[in-house]
């Protein structure tokens, strides 16, 4: 498979990607200053790509590299952060 390429659709707020003309992305929100991670969209015909671990991935490194606290509003992005505990830090202990 080709590497998952990421776009940040500021206007949307949205991570994206595309594939095959189809649009799986993760919707954020800005909030206090921090990134609120809202909600992951994956069409069914490209499940199992592992396109929203690489969309919450990408979410954590925007949030790493811009200083900003990230509060987690999206179920997937929840499951993601357990199973990849390195990212609990960046969680606005506010919100924990």
């Amino acid at each position: 498979m080709e590497p998952i390429l990421i776009t940040n659709n500021e206007k949307e707020q949205q991570f994206q990607v595309r594939v095959d003309g189809e649009l799986a992305y993760l919707e954020y929100r800005f909030y206090k200053g921090d990134i609120a991670l809202m909600h992951t969209e994956v069409p069914d015909q490209l499940g199992g790509k592992g396109i929203a671990s690489a969309l919450a991935e990408y979410a954590f490194k925007y949030a790493r590299d811009h200083n900003m606290p990230v509060m987690v509003y999206c179920p997937f992005v929840g499951g993601y952060l357990k199973k990849h505990p390195e990212h609990i830090e960046l969680l606005d202990k506010k919100y924990r």
